[in-house]
């Protein structure tokens, strides 16, 4: 499996991603600058987190008008698959890729901690090695990370059975109280229409070694592992 992960003036977890795939592919991913307009022959892109272009003016809204996110569209388009983790997301749904936005936490403050996930789909690449209703522990660090999308779009992303996973209790309760950020529906990641592209807030990245978190990630990268020439099984 080849992967790319996107850089931002502001990336500050491609390390960590760079570490989660190298450690399940067994290979480095391409580390590709914001600035240029190609990409590799790959069959997964990442846009990682942190605080592309100091997130002035909206988070991911800079970003989203990149050089290289015309060429990220075009191959999300004939189906390579697509993870944006956390401004990732953020900058997935500024380009379009995925519907919503990302807001303001609803308690207008930065968290950081471990939360619970429950999985809520388990037939794509991200998520084939977990199983349905699985809860997973998986760090989050964001301030805006409220997922808002309207009624309608909401209707037609549970309809669809498009949302990936939600915030939960360590039972899987997806209640009010174990909503970190206010996200409508507990929604903490999203797919596109095809299950081609991921956007979720949380880190998986961060949960792949038991002596720094846990192992709540390593599932996705060991299946993003198995990912080749998703650009002709996809399409």
């Amino acid at each position: 499996m080849k992967a790319a992960v996107i850089l931002f003036p502001g990336s500050n977890r491609e390390r960590d991603m760079v570490m989660a795939l190298e450690n399940s592919v067994g290979e480095k991913p391409y580390e590709i600058w914001h600035g240029d307009t190609e990409l590799p022959e790959v069959d997964l892109i990442v846009v990682p987190g942190g605080f592309s272009y100091g997130d002035y003016l909206r988070s991911g809204a800079m970003a989203a008008h990149s050089p290289i996110i015309r060429e990220v569209k075009d191959r999300a388009d004939q189906g390579v698959y697509v993870l944006g983790i956390c401004n990732g997301f953020q900058i997935l749904t500024e380009t379009g890729l995925l519907p919503g936005a990302l807001m303001r936490n609803a308690g207008l403050k930065f968290i950081c901690k471990d939360v619970h996930l429950k999985v809520e789909r388990t037939d794509t690449p991200f998520t084939e090695n977990y199983e349905p209703g699985q809860v997973i522990l998986v760090p989050v660090a964001h301030h805006d990370g409220n997922y808002f999308a309207d009624d309608d779009t909401l209707k037609e992303l549970e309809d669809e059975n498009r949302v990936a996973y939600r915030y939960c209790g360590p039972d899987g309760q997806v209640e009010d109280a174990y909503n970190i950020n206010g996200s409508r529906h507990n929604i903490a990641g999203i797919y596109n229409k095809r299950g081609t592209i991921l956007g979720m807030m949380p880190h998986p990245e961060d949960a792949v070694e038991n002596l720094v978190g846990g192992l709540g990630g390593k599932p996705m990268f060991d299946g993003l592992a198995a990912l080749e020439n998703s650009s002709e099984g996809a399409a």
